[in-house]
């Protein structure tokens, strides 16, 4: 495969080009209620099913000002995401699902998901709700201490749990569950697969759950092997994305197979077969192949393959079918 550098353009990725997330001040507390109480903080609202709210008349999330932090919920804890653009930025997790169509009608907005969000809004927004929406989700599941079963406490901003026990005291941190996702190359094909459950058409990446001892090169490695019988040798990094859906990091590989023989090992998948560059133009001609979504690291990934192979731009070939 060439070597030629390609643009890395992943949803969720690069966050820390406007945000500086200010860890190590999570923990004094006069400058953290400084920041809540400024005119320029802002507020990030995630309901208990991880949505947010986006603004009926423009492409942005609606963000809540002080005034109407204290307002709407002045009992419910702010965890600091950062400072970005010099305004502190602070996620507001609600554990009780709120009237929604009331909240939407005050807030002059609509409810939306991550995955739509991650299509409609700009890297910086996208990357935000994702951040928050990971926090949310482990402070939402993580309530007893996994030591002494005792309550936790959130301390450090949102950021850690501390076990309420005075002959405890541990400390728990945020956890994210490693995942790899390769695009494996033999002979100027590319390997996919599909699971029952897609939608017709559809083709992926093939990915999997990093196991413990295992370093990511392995993981790909046993992964392609488990669900396509497919052995791999040289394993190169592309790049990465927060996937909290719920709690995890998409790690992207480009592979070389060994060889090209597919067996389904595991059951995982439907089907597994080799495209050429030429394959692909067609199935998407003929509306016989469907891409991943634009959200995911896999359809990153491809669209990197094909450029590389063949000189294709995905985004391109896919303006008339997405």
């Amino acid at each position: 495969m060439k070597s030629m550098a390609a643009p890395v353009t992943n949803i969720f990725a690069g966050l820390s080009l406007v945000l500086d997330r200010m860890a190590e001040r999570r923990d004094q507390e006069a400058w953290l209620a400084e920041q809540c109480s400024c005119a320029q903080a802002r507020y990030l609202v995630l309901d208990p099913s991880g949505e947010s709210y986006l603004l009926r008349e423009a492409e942005h999330l609606r963000w809540l000002g002080e005034a109407e932090r204290r307002e709407l919920f002045a009992d419910v804890p702010a965890s600091l995401l950062g400072i970005a653009e010099g305004c502190p930025h602070f996620l507001l997790a609600l554990d009780e699902a709120p009237l929604a169509e009331a909240l939407q009608d005050r807030l002059a907005a609509r409810r939306i998901g991550l995955r739509e969000a991650g299509l409609r809004l700009s890297a910086a927004e996208a990357g935000l709700f994702a951040y928050a929406k990971g926090l949310a989700h482990w402070q939402r599941e993580t309530r007893f201490c996994s030591g002494c079963g005792a309550p936790l406490e959130r301390v450090a901003a949102g950021h850690r749990m501390r076990c309420t026990s005075p002959s405890c005291g541990r400390l728990h941190f945020p956890r994210t569950d490693a995942a790899i996702i390769a695009i494996v190359e033999y002979e100027g094909a590319c390997l996919l697969g599909r699971q029952a459950s897609w939608p017709k058409g559809r083709w992926s990446a093939l990915a999997g759950f990093v196991e413990p001892g295992e370093s990511l090169e392995d993981a790909v490695r046993r992964e392609v092997s488990e669900e396509s019988g497919v052995r791999v040798g040289e394993v190169h990094y592309h790049s990465s994305q927060p996937w909290p859906l719920p709690a995890s990091l998409m790690v992207g590989f480009l592979a070389q197979a060994l060889d090209p023989s597919i067996d389904l090992r595991d059951g995982e998948l439907e089907e597994a077969r080799w495209f050429t560059p030429a394959q692909i133009v067609a199935g998407l001609a003929d509306g016989s192949f469907a891409t991943p979504t634009r959200l995911s690291v896999s359809y990153q990934l491809l669209a990197h393959w094909l450029r590389e192979r063949a000189g294709l731009e995905l985004d391109e070939l896919t303006a008339d079918h997405l």
